[in-house]
């Protein structure tokens, strides 16, 4: 450990500064890495870290910093051993008492939330902006209060007027990296598994009992995930949801899952918290949120932003977050979701003011900070450029459906409408089948499936070829018309009662769900038309656009293996 009595005998290299990054909980660690790489390759500084275990989220934490792989002091000697500089991204915890100069950075959309601290009494404060969290025995003990926004010093000015001579105008790092990678779009959808003219619907939950995961209030969330795989046809949209740390360490990610199974059986992506949650928002047409601080990014982005939850007694009533959320487009639970999305993209126009002020230096975070930190570390600053890191391309994350398909088509002709939901809208005049994933939770459903469906490779030794598996299964399940193995994201193999053994692939331009292709094919041979020995092509619809797919004749297993029962 190079810190301590006698620290000097045991390390190899000689440092001229210390820095020590200070950690609450996972959400604070995420904001303290946007800034880490400021002091890369500077071989002047070392770098530690420590946790000051004050936070009631410290599930995640420990996982957190040994990704780091930092040198990890307890508290109690961080509290004791002098450092050079010590940089925060929260309050509390007795920061108070570190020896050294402090920076503090916010680890939110600037300042916005109201919080007490332990046994305070009387108004809630301002976290981050007011005597309760800047003094201590009446004076302040912060030597850096990064702000994002100089609507943010007026505050403080308010506030605080003596924390005044710490505020340091240095932008927000975690918006410019969000603006660094929006050339990537494009892959950030692909990686999310969002096909052409899909809809990405962010869902965004802050930790609050009035989030819009939070149980007080009406308890949204439970009622509304139903409604939206119910709504939102499944080859128009995309869903996703971003939970704030607290939430997803707070009740444990494993909770988090099995609470959320039914919806992500339906096909919702649980995102990252803390790695991918950015991502997750550039890749976004759209953010169903509430007063968090991902639904002002959201905006900033230009992204449209529907708001399920207000939580206005959370907030400083000054906080441009505040003004968002009085004036934001609200969801109306009482009527049609899929009206209400298709609605506020229609009619969306970006918001100047969110923007403007998440940041008055867009981009120029890390000079800022660098020059800030260095100031306080009393180095020059080392003469290579300040930058922060890119945002990394999740790993490819394609919808895992397992929930049944309620499956509704209409033929004109070898143009076929294809519309997927896990419920029947009413009144619906289209003609329906049920589609059933292999993998359902409930077995029953696959004895009364019209179409059973596999996505797997096509070389799977447990399960043996497309053409055996689509085999045994048509022989299992004599209600079964169609039986489906996706083995690729524009292809499968399909064997049909009526018409054998079949291959589906995607015509140029084509790319959706190759199940939806199969559907398309379950209602050309249901309106009696048949598969021509060279095949034929389709024109698959769906909301999300129009698709052309290949049909062709498939040669089959020998006859001994063909339907059988296993």
């Amino acid at each position: 450990m190079p810190v301590g009595a006698g620290a000097a005998r045991w390390t190899s290299r000689a440092v001229e500064r210390r820095v020590l990054l200070v950690v609450h909980n996972v959400t604070s660690a995420g904001r303290l890495l946007d800034v880490l790489p400021l002091f890369h390759d500077d071989l002047r500084v070392q770098i530690l870290v420590t946790n000051t275990g004050s936070s009631p989220f410290q599930a995640g934490t420990e996982e957190v910093l040994r990704e780091w792989g930092l040198p990890v002091l307890p508290w109690e000697q961080a509290a004791r051993e002098p450092v050079d500089l010590a940089v925060s991204a929260s309050f509390g915890g007795g920061l108070e008492a570190l020896p050294g100069r402090l920076s503090v950075l916010s680890h939110g959309v600037g300042y916005t939330k109201r919080l007490p601290r332990p046994g305070a009494e009387g108004p809630e404060p301002t976290f981050g902006l007011s005597p309760d969290w800047l003094l201590a025995d009446g004076a302040p003990y912060v030597d850096g209060l990064v702000l994002s926004h100089p609507e943010q010093r007026e505050r403080l000015a308010r506030a605080c007027p003596e924390a005044l001579g710490a505020a340091v105008l240095a932008g927000d790092p975690c918006y410019d990296r969000m603006l660094a990678a929006r050339p990537y779009r494009d892959r950030f959808r692909r990686a999310l598994g969002v096909r052409r003219g899909q809809r990405l619907l962010v869902l965004n939950s802050t930790w609050n009992p009035e989030g819009l995961f939070g149980s007080g209030g009406t308890d949204l969330l439970p009622a509304l995930l139903p409604r939206l795989a119910a709504e939102l046809p499944a080859d128009s949209y995309r869903l996703a949801a971003v939970l704030h740390p607290n939430i997803w360490y707070g009740h444990g990610p494993g909770q988090i899952r099995a609470w959320l199974d039914r919806a992500r059986r339906s096909g919702l992506a649980l995102i990252d918290p803390v790695r991918h949650w950015r991502q997750a928002l550039l890749a976004a047409d759209a953010v169903l949120g509430d007063f968090g601080a991902v639904s002002y990014y959201a905006a900033a982005l230009g992204l449209p932003v529907l708001l399920a939850a207000s939580g206005t007694e959370r907030l400083d009533p000054e906080a441009p977050l505040a003004r968002f959320v009085t004036e934001a487009r609200r969801l109306d639970t009482e009527a049609p979701l899929v009206r209400q999305v298709d609605a506020l993209l229609t009619a969306h126009r970006p918001l100047p003011e969110p923007a403007a002020f998440v940041t008055s230096a867009p981009g120029r975070a890390a000079a800022l900070l660098r020059a800030h930190f260095y100031a306080l570390l009393g180095l020059p600053e080392p003469p290579w450029p300040a930058l922060l890191e890119p945002l990394a391309l999740p790993p490819y994350e394609p919808v895992r459906r397992t929930a049944p398909l309620r499956v509704r088509t209409l033929a004109r002709g070898r143009r076929i409408r294809v519309e997927r939901t896990t419920e029947v809208p009413y009144g619906a005049q289209e003609d329906t089948h049920l589609c059933v994933y292999e993998d359902t939770r409930d077995p029953a459903e696959l004895d009364l499936a019209d179409i059973i469906v596999r996505e797997g490779p096509p070389d799977d030794p447990r399960t043996g070829s497309p053409a055996r598996w689509t085999a045994d299964i048509l022989g299992a399940y004599p209600h079964c018309g169609l039986a489906v193995y996706v083995d690729g994201r524009h292809s499968c193999t399909v064997r049909s009662r009526r018409a054998g053994l079949l291959r589906l692939t995607a015509g140029p331009g084509a790319d959706a769900d190759p199940a939806a292709y199969a559907g398309a094919v379950h209602a050309w041979l249901g309106a009696g038309r048949r598969i021509p020995p060279r095949g034929v092509s389709l024109r698959l619809e769906t909301g999300a656009g129009e698709h052309v797919v290949r049909v062709a004749r498939e040669r089959d297993v020998p006859r001994e293996t063909s339907l059988h029962r296993p």
